[in-house]
């Protein structure tokens, strides 16, 4: 059986990326996006913030997600991922598309 994929993670590029639409159902919403960079001011003094939706395909499958992606700058990544995660099940718990 397939792990589910994690809501938060550190990409290899040092961003921290967050599953948003696989976990909601749907995009996030400005406001919650804005409310993300509300809670990561508290942790950071500045943060870019990327809504974009990826496509990931090959020969067998096609895949696309709705991530926020977070470009943390000198911030302690431990602390933005459980801040990114508190957001994400906190919006997700709150409005869920059904699948």
């Amino acid at each position: 059986m397939q792990d589910l994929a994690p809501i938060v993670f550190v990409s290899d590029d040092g961003d921290i990326r967050i599953n948003f639409g696989l976990f909601a159902g749907r995009d996030a919403t400005q406001a919650e996006i804005d409310e993300l960079a509300h809670s990561l001011l508290d942790e950071i003094d500045s943060v870019t913030i990327v809504a974009e939706h990826r496509t990931i395909l090959d020969r067998d499958m096609e895949v696309s997600v709705h991530q926020i992606r977070i470009e943390p700058g000198d911030g302690d990544i431990k602390a933005i991922v459980a801040l990114a995660a508190e957001w994400a099940e906190a919006s997700i718990t709150e409005r869920h598309a059904e699948l």
